[in-house]
């Protein structure tokens, strides 16, 4: 009899499982029905979800309810749906300037508001409860920092909890007494999969409860729900999970969640190649939560092997803009071959709705160990110092009809133009402006300094590096984004 009893259970999360895996791939295809079209680029704000809240207050499938308010006064909502037994409580945004999630967030509201996948639908909601807080700290949101206004980084905030941000957060959980929480942030692009050239496009934590790492059920359940979510992941991003380190970090809300009794799923969203706003990532937070969330209502997480969690690799930080590599450098007469990584830093406008672009030289000498988004084999390439082209023009617009390709093969990087603008810190041509009395600087090649340079082969030269962005002389081929005003 037992025997037939666990073969009926084999058949049955077999099929669930099967189920779940269709769910998902219909998902991922349908997608673009259901991508909130209000929210397009990462630099999102108060403002640009509350119309959306707004929405969902008039629907009466949500109850939508003022749990507070940061610092400066932004109302913090939570958004409920459901009626099941268990409890799901998501976050979003509790870093101003981790917002990939909360976009995921509105999304999974235009799927459960349509007509399509009914019975899936009728199954999440009548066997879960899901509380949604988007943008937690929408005080940093606002100027796109990690802390709030208080200057305090919330998720340290879990014990002495001086944040009114945090506070909300520990007072909804303890509330909810949730079974699952999904804490959703973003992490740096520079993060790999460990000893892969895989960027860790989204990474996993089930945070440890004490300092020895023990595994209780709540713990096992968080890590089987993450063990689901890399399958989902593979299928659409191979080999770009990560997993962080899980040494216990008693300030962190995560821990303390697990540690109080919900089982807490970290999702961190981090880089994929030509995805600068995220909006693939986007589409994967989307895909894996929604499936997680099925997994939960259908129970077909129990089944799955903890074993697994460990096999998903740690997060490694091991990855550049762009990665130049073997290139021979002349330094006080004498040739040097070595690797170079540029990374390249966003400098936001005033109101923090858009950025700019300085790209540096961020590690230099043997970096075979690294990796990179973009990567140049520089094997007998050398260095070549760029030039300031002699002529003065007036205005910006006197440029306009130069070019510039042909001015950076004959070895300028710079433009003197006697009226720079005054409010401008870069120009979206590949080649730096500066004043009619700038002196092109001595090449030196070290870290901090601005990647402008270009490559020469057999006397040609082929490549340039403006602003740490590779351009292909022979082809024009390149992600060019802006060079720099000096003035």
């Amino acid at each position: 009899m037992k025997l037939i009893f666990n073969s009926l259970a084999m058949l049955f999360f077999s099929v669930v499982f099967s189920q779940n895996i269709d769910f998902t791939s219909n998902l991922y295809n349908t997608y673009h029905s259901y991508k909130e079209s209000s929210l397009t680029h990462r630099r999102i704000k108060y403002n640009n979800i509350q119309p959306l809240v707004n929405k969902l207050k008039k629907d009466s499938k949500y109850t939508v309810k003022k749990v507070g308010e940061s610092i400066e006064g932004r109302d913090l909502n939570l958004i409920s749906i459901g009626t099941g037994k268990t409890t799901v409580f998501l976050w979003s945004q509790m870093h101003g300037d981790e917002p990939t999630a909360t976009q995921a967030i509105f999304d999974i509201f235009n799927f459960i508001d349509s007509d399509d996948f009914s019975e899936e639908k009728k199954e999440l909601l009548s066997n879960l409860t899901l509380h949604f807080l988007p943008m937690l700290n929408p005080d940093g949101a606002e100027i796109y920092t990690r802390r709030n206004a208080l200057g305090i980084d919330i998720n340290r905030d879990a014990l002495r909890l001086q944040s009114p941000e945090g506070q909300v957060l520990k007072k909804i959980r303890d509330s909810l007494d949730a079974d699952f929480g999904f804490n959703l942030h973003d992490q740096s692009i520079y993060y790999n999969a460990e000893r892969t050239d895989k960027t860790a496009t989204i990474s996993y934590l089930a945070p440890a409860y004490n300092y020895e790492k023990d595994i209780n059920n709540v713990r096992a359940n968080a890590m089987k729900i993450i063990v689901f979510m890399n399958s989902v992941i593979q299928k659409y991003a191979p080999g770009q999970v990560g997993r962080y380190n899980d040494d216990f970090e008693p300030r962190a809300f995560g821990d303390n969640i697990q540690k109080w009794g919900t089982s807490a799923i970290l999702i961190e969203s981090g880089g994929y190649k030509n995805d600068i706003e995220k909006q693939e990532i986007r589409k994967l937070n989307y895909v894996s939560i929604l499936s997680a969330i099925y997994t939960i209502a259908n129970g077909s997480y129990h089944n799955i092997s903890i074993e697994d969690y460990e096999k998903i690799p740690q997060n490694d930080r091991k990855l550049f803009d762009l990665k130049i590599q073997a290139v021979t450098y002349n330094l006080l007469g004498k040739d040097y071959i070595i690797d170079i990584g540029i990374n390249r830093a966003e400098v936001d406008n005033e109101d923090h709705s858009s950025y700019y672009n300085v790209g540096r030289v961020a590690d230099q000498g043997d970096l075979s160990t690294f990796f990179g988004y973009e990567t140049l084999d520089a094997e007998n390439y050398s260095i070549e110092a760029g030039k300031t082209y002699p002529k003065v023009f007036k205005a910006i617009k006197e440029i306009e009809d130069l070019d510039i390709y042909k001015l950076l093969k004959d070895g300028y990087t710079y433009v003197k133009v006697e009226n720079l603008p005054e409010n401008s810190r870069f120009i979206n041509k590949p080649i730096h402006l500066v004043n009619p009395v700038f002196e092109a600087p001595k090449l030196k090649i070290k870290v901090g300094v601005n990647a402008t340079f270009l490559l020469k082969k057999k006397g040609e030269i082929k490549y340039a590096i403006i602003n740490g962005f590779l351009i292909n002389l022979d082809n024009s081929k390149t992600n060019f984004r802006n060079a720099l005003i000096y003035k």
